[in-house]
């Protein structure tokens, strides 16, 4: 018996019994992700500096891109400036703008409220092509709980439809204080449910946090479907469930695993973003710039560390 396996085997011939038992040395090493560093226009906001002026910050600072808001966008346009002038400054800064964060209810479960957000996702993605920027955040905004996966799941995919159509692809993102959104594993099953090769996910180390998913979960995900990731750290002496937005302080001024979270973000492969993104009303209150490059060297730090 044992050898006629091995004459199965012998005529088979070494490419099949590579096939059969694979050997480690003939498979590709895996790329480790690279990071570019963001500036979410959250963490000057109080401020309240226009978009403009948020651009000449990110830019002085050092970043290599901006997060923007999209009701700042559509400020600067309502006071009579056009898409194509900002796109020319964005140009001039030499800055990619990144992503955008908008309030779109597509996930709502009620189909005409859905309809809405969908009708205004659309409208915000032409807006953001037409300035370059290429991704909007997809938050669960406008669900109710107990959301229904599977459906959320299923409206997403047609959200990654309109992506393709408008050239700005929707990140899922969840928030960790938000009732029916609050958990990554809640943000897994929509993806999973999307079935699309486009799925994105966007996580925050703040909403890791206060939803409670941990950190973990984040090896359970491909490369490739993370491009953005909000960073930012936690304190120690405020109960998680008590924890808010405006608690948010510099990563790694807090307790949380953010070197260990940037090793796992680098060894699952593909280039991300780190985008800066705080709502601290102690660091509104400074000089914007200063926060904006103390927030940088921060970040820098954290990845020399995971290094």
């Amino acid at each position: 018996m044992e050898n006629n396996r091995r004459n199965v085997i012998k005529t088979l011939g070494l490419g099949s019994l590579a096939a059969i038992h694979p050997v480690s040395t003939f498979a590709a090493p895996k790329k480790k992700g690279k990071f570019t560093y963001c500036l979410n226009t959250s963490t000057i906001r109080g401020q309240d500096p226009g978009i403009v002026k948020y651009i000449e910050i990110a830019a002085e600072a050092g970043y290599d891109g901006i997060e923007i808001w999209i009701q700042d966008l559509k400020k600067y346009l309502s006071e009579g400036n056009s898409t194509a002038a900002l796109s020319s400054i964005i140009k001039d800064s030499g800055l990619k703008v990144e992503n955008a964060i908008g309030f779109a209810p597509w996930m709502a479960a009620d189909e005409e409220k859905s309809k809405q957000g969908f009708l205004q996702m659309e409208e915000e993605m032409n807006l953001l092509s037409a300035i370059g920027c290429h991704r909007v955040a997809a938050p669960g905004f406008g669900a109710e709980a107990p959301v229904d996966l599977v459906l959320a799941g299923n409206k997403y995919k047609d959200l990654l439809d309109l992506g393709r159509k408008t050239g700005v692809m929707p990140q899922l993102e969840f928030w960790g204080a938000f009732k029916p959104f609050y958990h990554l594993g809640q943000i897994l099953m929509v993806a999973a449910v999307a079935n699309d090769p486009d799925v994105r996910l966007l996580p925050d180390i703040y909403h890791l946090f206060r939803g409670g998913s941990g950190f973990n979960g984040l090896k359970l995900i491909n490369g490739k479907s993370i491009e953005i990731f909000h960073m930012n750290d936690f304190l120690g002496d405020i109960p998680r469930e008590e924890q808010e937005d405006k608690d948010r302080i510099y990563p790694g001024d807090g307790i949380g695993p953010l070197v260990e979270v940037v090793k796992d973000l680098k060894e699952m492969g593909g280039d991300k973003v780190l985008s800066l993104e705080l709502f601290n009303r102690e660091y509104w209150k400074e000089e914007p710039l200063h926060v904006a490059k103390t927030g940088l060297a921060k970040m820098k730090a954290i990845v020399k560390a995971a290094s």
